[in-house]
Protein backbone atom coordinates (compact mmCIF):
# COMPACT_ATOMS: atom_id res chain seq x y z
CA UNK A 1 0.00 0.00 0.00
CA UNK A 2 1.56 3.42 -1.17
CA UNK A 3 1.60 5.92 2.12
CA UNK A 4 1.32 8.88 -0.07
CA UNK A 5 -2.00 9.44 -1.59
CA UNK A 6 -5.37 11.24 -2.42
CA UNK A 7 -8.10 10.17 -0.09
CA UNK A 8 -10.65 10.13 -2.69
CA UNK A 9 -10.11 9.05 -6.36
CA UNK A 10 -12.03 11.87 -7.35
CA UNK A 11 -10.58 15.45 -8.49
CA UNK A 12 -13.61 16.75 -5.69
CA UNK A 13 -11.69 14.64 -3.26
CA UNK A 14 -9.34 16.28 0.05
CA UNK A 15 -5.56 15.38 -0.08
CA UNK A 16 -4.80 14.64 3.46
CA UNK A 17 -1.67 16.40 3.76
CA UNK A 18 -3.18 19.49 2.49
CA UNK A 19 -6.04 19.35 5.08
CA UNK A 20 -3.29 18.70 7.71
CA UNK A 21 -1.38 21.68 6.53
CA UNK A 22 -3.86 23.48 6.51
CA UNK A 23 -4.68 23.52 9.74
CA UNK A 24 -1.69 22.86 11.86
CA UNK A 25 -2.46 19.23 12.47
CA UNK A 26 -0.12 16.81 13.56
CA UNK A 27 0.55 13.24 11.64
CA UNK A 28 -3.11 11.43 11.99
CA UNK A 29 -2.01 8.86 13.98
CA UNK A 30 -2.35 11.31 16.70
CA UNK A 31 -5.55 12.64 15.29
CA UNK A 32 -9.17 11.57 13.79
CA UNK A 33 -10.54 10.43 10.36
CA UNK A 34 -12.47 12.77 8.45
CA UNK A 35 -15.11 12.16 5.76
CA UNK A 36 -13.73 11.13 1.67
CA UNK A 37 -15.91 13.23 -0.02
CA UNK A 38 -17.30 16.10 0.25
CA UNK A 39 -19.10 16.09 -2.75
CA UNK A 40 -21.19 13.01 -1.38
CA UNK A 41 -24.15 13.86 0.33
CA UNK A 42 -23.21 11.52 3.36
CA UNK A 43 -20.06 12.75 3.28
CA UNK A 44 -19.11 15.94 6.10
CA UNK A 45 -18.61 19.13 4.12
CA UNK A 46 -15.32 21.10 3.60
CA UNK A 47 -15.55 23.35 6.58
CA UNK A 48 -16.71 20.34 8.94
CA UNK A 49 -13.72 18.07 7.13
CA UNK A 50 -11.08 20.83 8.78
CA UNK A 51 -12.66 20.33 11.78
CA UNK A 52 -12.82 17.07 12.39
CA UNK A 53 -9.10 16.89 11.79
CA UNK A 54 -8.07 19.14 14.19
CA UNK A 55 -9.45 17.61 16.57
CA UNK A 56 -6.46 15.08 17.85
CA UNK A 57 -6.67 11.82 20.09
CA UNK A 58 -4.40 11.42 23.07
CA UNK A 59 -1.19 12.70 22.54
CA UNK A 60 1.32 9.98 21.77
CA UNK A 61 4.11 8.89 23.94
CA UNK A 62 7.62 10.09 22.77
CA UNK A 63 8.63 6.70 22.07
CA UNK A 64 6.77 3.78 21.24
CA UNK A 65 4.93 1.59 24.39
CA UNK A 66 5.56 -2.10 24.95
CA UNK A 67 2.57 -4.69 24.80
CA UNK A 68 0.91 -4.98 27.73
CA UNK A 69 -2.13 -6.99 29.48
CA UNK A 70 -3.25 -4.99 32.42
CA UNK A 71 -7.02 -3.83 32.40
CA UNK A 72 -7.65 -6.13 29.72
CA UNK A 73 -9.04 -9.59 29.68
CA UNK A 74 -6.05 -11.17 28.85
CA UNK A 75 -4.73 -10.23 32.49
CA UNK A 76 -7.85 -11.29 34.52
CA UNK A 77 -11.72 -11.49 33.79
CA UNK A 78 -14.60 -11.52 36.16
CA UNK A 79 -15.38 -14.79 37.21
CA UNK A 80 -19.05 -16.40 38.74
CA UNK A 81 -18.05 -17.88 42.10
CA UNK A 82 -21.13 -20.54 44.33
CA UNK A 83 -24.70 -21.32 42.98
CA UNK A 84 -27.57 -19.61 43.08
CA UNK A 85 -27.36 -15.79 43.16
CA UNK A 86 -23.85 -16.30 42.15
CA UNK A 87 -20.95 -13.42 43.12
CA UNK A 88 -18.09 -11.70 41.04
CA UNK A 89 -14.39 -12.42 41.81
CA UNK A 90 -11.00 -12.00 39.80
CA UNK A 91 -10.24 -14.97 38.07
CA UNK A 92 -7.83 -15.97 34.86
CA UNK A 93 -7.62 -14.14 31.96
CA UNK A 94 -8.52 -15.41 28.37
CA UNK A 95 -5.58 -16.49 26.45
CA UNK A 96 -4.80 -14.89 22.98
CA UNK A 97 -5.92 -17.44 20.08
CA UNK A 98 -4.23 -17.63 16.67
CA UNK A 99 -6.77 -18.00 13.65
CA UNK A 100 -5.52 -19.64 10.18
CA UNK A 101 -8.95 -19.90 8.75
CA UNK A 102 -7.90 -17.20 6.13
CA UNK A 103 -4.36 -17.63 6.09
CA UNK A 104 -1.55 -19.56 7.02
CA UNK A 105 0.45 -17.35 9.94
CA UNK A 106 4.07 -17.16 9.19
CA UNK A 107 6.99 -17.32 11.34
CA UNK A 108 8.87 -14.25 12.56
CA UNK A 109 6.10 -11.97 11.93
CA UNK A 110 5.83 -10.46 15.22
CA UNK A 111 9.64 -9.19 14.48
CA UNK A 112 8.29 -7.74 11.31
CA UNK A 113 5.19 -6.26 11.76
CA UNK A 114 4.34 -2.33 11.70
CA UNK A 115 1.21 -1.14 13.51
CA UNK A 116 -1.51 0.29 10.80
CA UNK A 117 -4.48 1.74 13.34
CA UNK A 118 -5.91 0.65 16.13
CA UNK A 119 -9.17 1.39 18.09
CA UNK A 120 -12.48 0.28 20.58
CA UNK A 121 -15.35 -0.91 19.78
CA UNK A 122 -18.42 -0.26 21.62
CA UNK A 123 -21.49 -2.02 20.94
CA UNK A 124 -24.73 -2.01 22.50
CA UNK A 125 -24.39 -0.17 25.22
CA UNK A 126 -28.32 0.46 25.43
CA UNK A 127 -28.46 3.51 27.79
CA UNK A 128 -32.23 3.32 29.25
CA UNK A 129 -34.71 5.41 30.80
CA UNK A 130 -35.59 2.49 33.18
CA UNK A 131 -39.01 4.48 33.97
CA UNK A 132 -40.10 5.43 30.84
CA UNK A 133 -44.07 4.74 30.27
CA UNK A 134 -43.15 2.71 26.71
CA UNK A 135 -41.01 0.02 28.37
CA UNK A 136 -42.03 -3.55 27.91
CA UNK A 137 -41.41 -4.62 31.57
CA UNK A 138 -44.40 -6.19 31.45
CA UNK A 139 -43.34 -9.10 29.08
CA UNK A 140 -41.67 -10.76 31.67
CA UNK A 141 -44.93 -12.21 32.69
CA UNK A 142 -44.55 -14.26 29.76
CA UNK A 143 -40.60 -13.91 29.37
CA UNK A 144 -38.80 -13.92 32.44
CA UNK A 145 -35.60 -12.06 30.64
CA UNK A 146 -38.20 -9.26 28.93
CA UNK A 147 -37.30 -7.15 31.75
CA UNK A 148 -33.70 -7.47 33.61
CA UNK A 149 -32.84 -6.43 37.42
CA UNK A 150 -29.75 -4.04 36.71
CA UNK A 151 -31.71 -2.01 33.82
CA UNK A 152 -31.75 1.17 35.99
CA UNK A 153 -27.56 1.01 36.53
CA UNK A 154 -26.87 1.18 32.54
CA UNK A 155 -25.72 4.98 32.70
CA UNK A 156 -23.24 4.02 35.88
CA UNK A 157 -22.02 0.86 33.83
CA UNK A 158 -21.32 2.68 30.84
CA UNK A 159 -19.59 5.81 32.54
CA UNK A 160 -16.75 2.70 34.02
CA UNK A 161 -16.58 1.42 30.52
CA UNK A 162 -15.53 5.03 29.51
CA UNK A 163 -13.06 4.94 32.47
CA UNK A 164 -11.43 1.40 31.38
CA UNK A 165 -11.13 2.85 28.00
CA UNK A 166 -9.24 5.89 29.25
CA UNK A 167 -7.25 4.02 31.45
CA UNK A 168 -5.72 1.81 28.15
CA UNK A 169 -2.15 2.06 27.74
CA UNK A 170 -2.56 2.09 23.76
CA UNK A 171 -2.99 -0.77 21.70
CA UNK A 172 -2.29 -4.25 23.79
CA UNK A 173 0.16 -5.75 21.17
CA UNK A 174 1.39 -2.76 19.56
CA UNK A 175 1.16 -0.52 22.14
CA UNK A 176 0.41 1.96 19.54
CA UNK A 177 -1.77 5.14 20.10
CA UNK A 178 -5.99 4.27 20.16
CA UNK A 179 -7.10 6.23 16.79
CA UNK A 180 -10.60 6.47 17.84
CA UNK A 181 -13.55 4.60 19.32
CA UNK A 182 -16.53 3.15 17.60
CA UNK A 183 -20.21 2.60 19.28
CA UNK A 184 -21.88 0.52 17.10
CA UNK A 185 -25.51 1.17 17.38
CA UNK A 186 -28.23 0.38 19.68
CA UNK A 187 -26.50 3.49 21.79
CA UNK A 188 -30.13 3.74 23.07
CA UNK A 189 -32.81 1.77 23.88
CA UNK A 190 -35.87 2.93 23.94
CA UNK A 191 -35.88 5.84 21.22
CA UNK A 192 -36.01 8.07 24.07
CA UNK A 193 -34.63 11.46 24.21
CA UNK A 194 -33.65 11.56 27.60
CA UNK A 195 -31.70 8.22 26.70
CA UNK A 196 -30.04 9.96 23.48
CA UNK A 197 -29.09 12.79 25.90
CA UNK A 198 -27.57 10.80 28.81
CA UNK A 199 -25.61 8.30 26.38
CA UNK A 200 -23.94 11.83 24.59
CA UNK A 201 -22.77 12.70 27.92
CA UNK A 202 -21.53 9.44 28.82
CA UNK A 203 -19.17 9.61 25.53
CA UNK A 204 -18.09 13.18 26.03
CA UNK A 205 -18.36 14.48 29.39
CA UNK A 206 -20.68 15.48 31.63
CA UNK A 207 -22.90 15.68 34.60
CA UNK A 208 -25.95 13.19 34.13
CA UNK A 209 -29.04 12.47 36.46
CA UNK A 210 -30.54 9.25 35.21
CA UNK A 211 -33.91 9.88 36.30
CA UNK A 212 -37.09 11.04 34.40
CA UNK A 213 -40.63 12.16 35.94
CA UNK A 214 -40.52 12.78 39.16
CA UNK A 215 -37.33 14.55 39.86
CA UNK A 216 -37.29 13.86 43.59
CA UNK A 217 -38.40 10.11 43.40
CA UNK A 218 -38.15 6.71 41.31
CA UNK A 219 -41.12 5.86 39.81
CA UNK A 220 -41.21 2.70 37.96
CA UNK A 221 -41.71 -1.35 38.48
CA UNK A 222 -39.07 -1.26 41.17
CA UNK A 223 -40.57 -0.05 43.73
CA UNK A 224 -44.27 -0.91 42.20
CA UNK A 225 -45.01 -3.69 44.13
CA UNK A 226 -45.51 -6.28 41.83
CA UNK A 227 -43.36 -9.63 42.56
CA UNK A 228 -43.12 -10.45 39.41
CA UNK A 229 -40.13 -7.27 39.30
CA UNK A 230 -36.61 -6.92 41.95
CA UNK A 231 -38.44 -4.49 44.77
CA UNK A 232 -34.80 -3.62 46.01
CA UNK A 233 -35.70 -1.17 48.71
CA UNK A 234 -38.68 -3.04 49.84
CA UNK A 235 -39.42 -6.10 52.00
CA UNK A 236 -41.63 -7.47 49.02
CA UNK A 237 -40.73 -11.05 48.66
CA UNK A 238 -40.53 -10.87 45.27
CA UNK A 239 -39.15 -13.70 42.47
CA UNK A 240 -35.79 -12.47 42.39
CA UNK A 241 -35.43 -12.10 46.06
CA UNK A 242 -36.51 -15.89 46.27
CA UNK A 243 -33.65 -16.44 44.21
CA UNK A 244 -31.08 -14.68 46.10
CA UNK A 245 -31.44 -11.58 45.22
CA UNK A 246 -30.37 -8.84 47.37
CA UNK A 247 -32.32 -6.32 49.66
CA UNK A 248 -30.79 -3.00 48.89
CA UNK A 249 -31.81 0.08 51.36
CA UNK A 250 -31.34 2.89 49.12
CA UNK A 251 -30.73 1.53 45.77
CA UNK A 252 -33.19 3.15 43.89
CA UNK A 253 -32.80 6.83 45.53
CA UNK A 254 -28.79 6.11 44.74
CA UNK A 255 -29.40 4.71 40.77
CA UNK A 256 -31.34 7.99 40.33
CA UNK A 257 -28.43 10.22 41.90
CA UNK A 258 -26.36 13.02 39.75
CA UNK A 259 -23.33 10.94 38.61
CA UNK A 260 -20.11 12.44 36.48
CA UNK A 261 -18.56 10.85 32.76
CA UNK A 262 -15.18 12.07 32.33
CA UNK A 263 -16.14 11.37 28.51
CA UNK A 264 -13.29 9.56 26.23
CA UNK A 265 -9.89 11.08 26.14
CA UNK A 266 -9.99 10.21 22.53
CA UNK A 267 -12.28 10.79 19.59
CA UNK A 268 -15.34 8.63 19.14
CA UNK A 269 -17.34 8.23 15.91
CA UNK A 270 -20.96 6.65 16.30
CA UNK A 271 -23.25 4.09 13.76
CA UNK A 272 -26.75 3.72 14.79
CA UNK A 273 -28.60 0.92 15.69
CA UNK A 274 -32.14 0.05 15.80
CA UNK A 275 -32.89 0.96 19.11
CA UNK A 276 -31.57 4.30 18.22
CA UNK A 277 -33.73 4.41 14.84
CA UNK A 278 -36.84 3.48 16.20
CA UNK A 279 -39.35 3.13 19.16
CA UNK A 280 -39.12 -0.28 21.11
CA UNK A 281 -36.17 -0.36 18.86
CA UNK A 282 -38.91 -2.42 16.24
CA UNK A 283 -41.62 -0.10 15.25
CA UNK A 284 -41.76 2.19 12.68
CA UNK A 285 -44.10 4.41 14.45
CA UNK A 286 -42.64 7.93 14.75
CA UNK A 287 -45.04 10.65 14.39
CA UNK A 288 -47.86 8.55 15.87
CA UNK A 289 -49.40 11.34 18.26
CA UNK A 290 -51.21 8.52 20.43
CA UNK A 291 -48.15 6.97 21.51
CA UNK A 292 -46.02 10.01 21.59
CA UNK A 293 -48.32 11.70 24.00
CA UNK A 294 -47.99 8.57 26.19
CA UNK A 295 -44.02 8.50 26.32
CA UNK A 296 -44.64 12.32 27.45
CA UNK A 297 -47.58 11.41 29.53
CA UNK A 298 -48.77 10.21 33.30
CA UNK A 299 -49.65 6.85 32.68
CA UNK A 300 -47.63 3.79 32.53
CA UNK A 301 -48.83 0.16 32.03
CA UNK A 302 -46.71 -2.13 34.61
CA UNK A 303 -48.25 -5.98 34.45
CA UNK A 304 -50.78 -7.77 32.02
CA UNK A 305 -51.43 -11.16 32.26
CA UNK A 306 -48.85 -13.79 30.86
CA UNK A 307 -50.87 -15.04 27.91
CA UNK A 308 -51.82 -11.57 26.78
CA UNK A 309 -47.82 -10.75 27.49
CA UNK A 310 -46.93 -13.39 25.03
CA UNK A 311 -49.36 -12.95 22.33
CA UNK A 312 -47.47 -9.48 22.00
CA UNK A 313 -43.86 -10.82 22.60
CA UNK A 314 -45.12 -13.30 18.94
CA UNK A 315 -46.01 -10.25 17.67
CA UNK A 316 -42.65 -8.46 17.70
CA UNK A 317 -40.22 -11.81 17.20
CA UNK A 318 -42.16 -12.91 14.11
CA UNK A 319 -42.75 -9.14 12.76
CA UNK A 320 -46.09 -9.18 12.62
CA UNK A 321 -46.82 -5.60 13.49
CA UNK A 322 -44.26 -3.34 11.86
CA UNK A 323 -46.01 -0.46 12.49
CA UNK A 324 -47.15 -0.90 15.50
CA UNK A 325 -50.81 -1.04 14.62
CA UNK A 326 -51.78 -3.77 17.10
CA UNK A 327 -49.61 -2.56 19.80
CA UNK A 328 -50.90 0.62 19.99
CA UNK A 329 -54.60 -1.41 20.25
CA UNK A 330 -53.11 -2.93 23.20
CA UNK A 331 -51.86 -0.46 24.84
CA UNK A 332 -55.28 0.91 24.78
CA UNK A 333 -57.33 -2.05 25.66
CA UNK A 334 -55.19 -1.57 29.37
CA UNK A 335 -55.84 1.59 29.58
CA UNK A 336 -57.51 1.51 32.89
CA UNK A 337 -54.65 -1.15 34.04
CA UNK A 338 -51.91 1.88 33.69
CA UNK A 339 -50.47 3.64 36.73
CA UNK A 340 -50.12 6.74 37.37
CA UNK A 341 -46.47 8.80 37.25
CA UNK A 342 -45.17 12.02 36.72
CA UNK A 343 -44.95 13.59 33.15
CA UNK A 344 -42.05 14.52 31.40
CA UNK A 345 -41.68 15.61 27.75
CA UNK A 346 -37.61 14.38 27.78
CA UNK A 347 -39.10 11.14 27.34
CA UNK A 348 -40.42 12.40 23.47
CA UNK A 349 -38.96 9.60 20.84
CA UNK A 350 -36.29 11.15 18.72
CA UNK A 351 -36.57 11.11 15.27
CA UNK A 352 -33.47 10.55 12.67
CA UNK A 353 -33.08 14.07 12.15
CA UNK A 354 -33.17 14.92 15.87
CA UNK A 355 -31.11 12.16 15.94
CA UNK A 356 -28.28 13.67 14.03
CA UNK A 357 -28.96 17.28 15.12
CA UNK A 358 -28.05 15.91 18.58
CA UNK A 359 -24.59 14.34 17.11
CA UNK A 360 -23.99 17.59 15.78
CA UNK A 361 -24.32 20.00 18.94
CA UNK A 362 -21.52 21.62 19.70
CA UNK A 363 -22.30 20.65 23.55
CA UNK A 364 -21.55 17.02 22.70
CA UNK A 365 -18.20 17.50 21.17
CA UNK A 366 -16.00 16.25 23.47
CA UNK A 367 -12.38 15.19 21.80
CA UNK A 368 -14.33 15.33 18.49
CA UNK A 369 -14.80 15.22 15.53
CA UNK A 370 -17.75 17.59 15.08
CA UNK A 371 -20.80 15.16 14.40
CA UNK A 372 -18.90 12.01 15.54
CA UNK A 373 -18.81 10.81 11.93
CA UNK A 374 -22.21 12.64 10.91
CA UNK A 375 -22.22 15.90 9.22
CA UNK A 376 -24.85 18.80 7.98
CA UNK A 377 -24.68 16.69 4.95
CA UNK A 378 -25.94 14.00 6.29
CA UNK A 379 -28.93 15.55 7.80
CA UNK A 380 -29.58 17.66 4.17
CA UNK A 381 -29.85 14.56 2.61
CA UNK A 382 -31.52 12.42 5.51
CA UNK A 383 -28.75 9.89 5.67
CA UNK A 384 -26.94 8.01 8.53
CA UNK A 385 -23.66 6.38 6.74
CA UNK A 386 -20.24 8.01 6.05
CA UNK A 387 -16.74 7.14 5.81
CA UNK A 388 -14.09 8.52 7.44
CA UNK A 389 -10.01 7.82 7.01
CA UNK A 390 -8.41 6.54 10.20
CA UNK A 391 -4.92 6.08 9.00
CA UNK A 392 -2.57 6.73 5.97
CA UNK A 393 -3.52 3.13 4.88
CA UNK A 394 -7.02 2.44 6.24
CA UNK A 395 -10.42 4.01 6.09
CA UNK A 396 -13.24 3.46 8.03
CA UNK A 397 -17.09 3.11 6.34
CA UNK A 398 -20.08 3.44 9.23
CA UNK A 399 -23.74 2.16 7.29
CA UNK A 400 -26.97 2.51 8.26
CA UNK A 401 -28.57 -1.26 8.46
CA UNK A 402 -31.84 -0.35 10.20
CA UNK A 403 -35.00 -0.65 8.37
CA UNK A 404 -37.62 2.09 8.93
CA UNK A 405 -40.10 -0.03 7.73
CA UNK A 406 -40.04 -1.63 11.09
CA UNK A 407 -38.85 -4.50 12.92
CA UNK A 408 -35.20 -5.77 15.12
CA UNK A 409 -33.87 -6.77 11.90
CA UNK A 410 -32.17 -4.81 9.33
CA UNK A 411 -31.23 -4.67 5.60
CA UNK A 412 -29.28 -1.43 3.26
CA UNK A 413 -31.06 0.57 0.64
CA UNK A 414 -29.92 0.77 -2.86
CA UNK A 415 -28.45 3.87 -2.91
CA UNK A 416 -26.47 2.68 0.02
CA UNK A 417 -25.22 -0.34 -1.34
CA UNK A 418 -24.03 1.94 -4.58
CA UNK A 419 -22.27 3.81 -2.25
CA UNK A 420 -20.41 1.32 -0.14
CA UNK A 421 -19.38 0.31 -3.74
CA UNK A 422 -18.35 3.43 -4.92
CA UNK A 423 -16.56 4.21 -2.05
CA UNK A 424 -14.57 0.93 -1.51
CA UNK A 425 -13.61 1.43 -5.50
CA UNK A 426 -11.89 5.05 -5.01
CA UNK A 427 -10.51 4.13 -2.33
CA UNK A 428 -9.43 0.79 -3.42
CA UNK A 429 -5.24 1.71 -2.44
CA UNK A 430 -6.19 1.33 1.20
CA UNK A 431 -7.53 -1.19 3.36
CA UNK A 432 -10.98 -0.75 4.50
CA UNK A 433 -13.07 -1.76 8.09
CA UNK A 434 -16.76 -1.18 7.62
CA UNK A 435 -18.72 -0.65 10.81
CA UNK A 436 -22.38 -1.42 11.30
CA UNK A 437 -25.19 -2.08 13.89
CA UNK A 438 -26.22 -5.71 12.23
CA UNK A 439 -24.57 -8.71 11.42
CA UNK A 440 -24.65 -10.41 7.79
CA UNK A 441 -26.96 -12.70 9.19
CA UNK A 442 -29.55 -10.70 10.89
CA UNK A 443 -29.65 -8.48 8.15
CA UNK A 444 -32.74 -9.95 6.76
CA UNK A 445 -35.75 -7.60 7.04
CA UNK A 446 -36.34 -6.18 3.70
CA UNK A 447 -39.74 -4.39 4.00
CA UNK A 448 -39.76 -0.92 2.01
CA UNK A 449 -38.69 2.17 3.61
CA UNK A 450 -41.61 4.61 3.79
CA UNK A 451 -39.41 7.97 2.56
CA UNK A 452 -38.30 5.78 0.18
CA UNK A 453 -40.93 3.54 -1.50
CA UNK A 454 -39.32 2.88 -5.19
CA UNK A 455 -35.73 1.86 -3.24
CA UNK A 456 -35.10 -2.09 -2.92
CA UNK A 457 -33.67 -3.32 0.67
CA UNK A 458 -31.08 -5.45 0.58
CA UNK A 459 -29.88 -8.58 2.21
CA UNK A 460 -26.98 -9.48 4.74
CA UNK A 461 -26.03 -12.30 1.86
CA UNK A 462 -25.77 -9.16 -1.29
CA UNK A 463 -23.26 -7.06 0.78
CA UNK A 464 -20.99 -10.10 1.69
CA UNK A 465 -21.10 -10.67 -2.02
CA UNK A 466 -20.79 -6.94 -2.58
CA UNK A 467 -17.96 -6.97 0.05
CA UNK A 468 -15.93 -9.97 -1.41
CA UNK A 469 -15.58 -7.97 -4.87
CA UNK A 470 -12.98 -5.33 -2.96
CA UNK A 471 -10.21 -7.18 -1.60
CA UNK A 472 -9.05 -4.23 0.19
CA UNK A 473 -11.52 -4.79 3.23
CA UNK A 474 -10.48 -6.77 6.45
CA UNK A 475 -13.10 -6.36 8.63
CA UNK A 476 -16.84 -5.84 8.79
CA UNK A 477 -17.32 -4.56 12.98
CA UNK A 478 -20.61 -4.83 14.00
CA UNK A 479 -23.00 -6.03 17.14
CA UNK A 480 -26.64 -6.59 17.80
CA UNK A 481 -26.60 -10.10 18.89
CA UNK A 482 -25.16 -9.44 22.14
CA UNK A 483 -22.37 -12.04 21.63
CA UNK A 484 -18.91 -12.25 20.45
CA UNK A 485 -18.37 -14.35 17.33
CA UNK A 486 -16.18 -14.15 14.77
CA UNK A 487 -16.26 -15.66 11.15
CA UNK A 488 -14.50 -15.74 8.40
CA UNK A 489 -15.34 -15.12 4.85
CA UNK A 490 -13.97 -15.85 2.00
CA UNK A 491 -16.22 -15.21 -1.22
CA UNK A 492 -16.66 -15.73 -4.64
CA UNK A 493 -15.76 -12.48 -5.79
CA UNK A 494 -12.00 -13.18 -4.54
CA UNK A 495 -12.07 -10.99 -1.14
CA UNK A 496 -11.87 -12.41 2.36
CA UNK A 497 -12.33 -10.98 5.44
CA UNK A 498 -13.42 -11.08 9.14
CA UNK A 499 -16.73 -10.96 10.53
CA UNK A 500 -16.29 -9.69 14.19
CA UNK A 501 -19.35 -9.19 16.53
CA UNK A 502 -19.11 -8.02 19.80
CA UNK A 503 -21.08 -8.72 22.86
CA UNK A 504 -23.10 -6.30 24.68
CA UNK A 505 -22.76 -4.01 27.46
CA UNK A 506 -26.29 -4.22 29.02
CA UNK A 507 -25.91 -7.81 29.10
CA UNK A 508 -23.39 -10.13 31.05
CA UNK A 509 -20.81 -10.32 30.19
CA UNK A 510 -20.28 -6.24 29.60
CA UNK A 511 -17.66 -6.33 27.24
CA UNK A 512 -16.10 -3.54 24.60
CA UNK A 513 -13.34 -4.80 22.08
CA UNK A 514 -9.40 -3.61 21.08
CA UNK A 515 -8.94 -4.20 17.72
CA UNK A 516 -5.40 -3.52 16.17
CA UNK A 517 -4.64 -3.75 12.03
CA UNK A 518 -1.07 -4.80 11.43
CA UNK A 519 0.95 -5.17 8.44
CA UNK A 520 3.36 -8.39 8.71
CA UNK A 521 5.69 -7.58 6.17
CA UNK A 522 5.26 -11.25 4.20
CA UNK A 523 2.07 -10.88 2.46
CA UNK A 524 -0.37 -11.17 5.23
CA UNK A 525 -2.05 -8.74 7.42
CA UNK A 526 -3.30 -9.53 11.29
CA UNK A 527 -6.05 -7.97 13.16
CA UNK A 528 -5.38 -8.50 17.02
CA UNK A 529 -8.70 -7.84 18.95
CA UNK A 530 -8.43 -7.79 22.66
CA UNK A 531 -11.42 -7.66 24.94
CA UNK A 532 -11.96 -5.36 28.15
CA UNK A 533 -14.34 -4.68 30.53
CA UNK A 534 -15.11 -1.88 32.82
CA UNK A 535 -12.72 -0.41 35.33
CA UNK A 536 -16.04 -1.38 38.04
CA UNK A 537 -13.78 -3.83 40.81
CA UNK A 538 -15.57 -7.29 40.46
CA UNK A 539 -15.76 -8.06 43.95
CA UNK A 540 -19.17 -6.09 44.54
CA UNK A 541 -20.13 -4.73 48.38
CA UNK A 542 -23.99 -3.86 48.97
CA UNK A 543 -23.39 -1.46 51.18
CA UNK A 544 -21.91 0.44 48.68
CA UNK A 545 -23.81 2.80 46.43
CA UNK A 546 -21.39 5.01 45.16
CA UNK A 547 -20.81 5.76 41.30
CA UNK A 548 -17.75 2.98 41.25
CA UNK A 549 -20.11 0.46 43.29
CA UNK A 550 -23.78 0.81 41.19
CA UNK A 551 -21.00 -0.24 38.42
CA UNK A 552 -19.88 -3.31 39.79
CA UNK A 553 -23.34 -4.15 41.10
CA UNK A 554 -24.64 -3.65 37.27
CA UNK A 555 -21.94 -6.24 36.37
CA UNK A 556 -23.48 -8.58 39.11
CA UNK A 557 -26.82 -8.12 38.56
CA UNK A 558 -26.80 -8.80 35.01
CA UNK A 559 -24.50 -12.25 35.69
CA UNK A 560 -27.59 -12.91 37.69
CA UNK A 561 -30.36 -11.73 35.56
CA UNK A 562 -33.55 -14.41 35.48
CA UNK A 563 -32.99 -16.30 31.86
CA UNK A 564 -30.00 -14.90 30.82
CA UNK A 565 -28.01 -16.57 28.20
CA UNK A 566 -25.24 -18.10 29.67
CA UNK A 567 -23.04 -18.12 26.24
CA UNK A 568 -22.68 -14.40 25.02
CA UNK A 569 -18.62 -14.62 26.39
CA UNK A 570 -18.63 -16.73 23.01
CA UNK A 571 -15.76 -19.37 23.01
CA UNK A 572 -12.43 -18.80 23.27
CA UNK A 573 -11.88 -18.33 19.33
CA UNK A 574 -14.48 -15.14 19.57
CA UNK A 575 -12.79 -13.37 22.54
CA UNK A 576 -8.82 -12.85 22.32
CA UNK A 577 -7.49 -13.26 18.60
CA UNK A 578 -5.10 -12.97 16.59
CA UNK A 579 -7.08 -12.99 12.84
CA UNK A 580 -4.00 -13.76 9.60
CA UNK A 581 -5.30 -12.80 5.84
CA UNK A 582 -3.90 -12.45 3.09
CA UNK A 583 -3.08 -8.59 2.07
CA UNK A 584 -5.44 -7.64 -0.54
Amino acid sequence: MSRTRSVAGSGQGIHRRSVLAATGAVALSAGVGYALRPSDSQAATATETTEAVAASSRRAPAAPLAPYTKGTTLANVATPRGSGYRRLGDGPGWQRVVRSDLAAPKSGRAGRRTALAAFVQLTDLHIIDAQHPLRLEYLRSADVHAWRPHEALTVQGAIALVERINALRGAPVTGAPLHFAMTTGDNTDNNAKSELEWFLKIMSGGRITPNSGDPRRYEGVQNSGLTQYWQPDAAVRDTDKQAGFPHLDGFLEAAIREVRSPGLNLPWYSTVGNHDSLPMGCYASHGDSYLTELAVGGKKLMDVPAAEAQRLQTLIKKARDPKGVRYEDFLKSHARAMRSVTPDESRAPFTPAEYLQAHLDPAYRGIGPAGHGYSSANLDAGTQYYAFRISDDVIGISLDTTDAGGHYEGSLGTAQLKWLDRTLRENKDSHAVIFSHHTSKTMTNTRIDPARPQERRHTGEEVLALLGGHRNVLAWVNGHIHKNVITPHSLSGGGSFWEISTASHVDYPQLARVVELTDNKDGTVSLFTTLVESSAPHRTDFSDLSQTGLAALYRELSLNAPGASTTLGGDPQDRNTELVLKKG
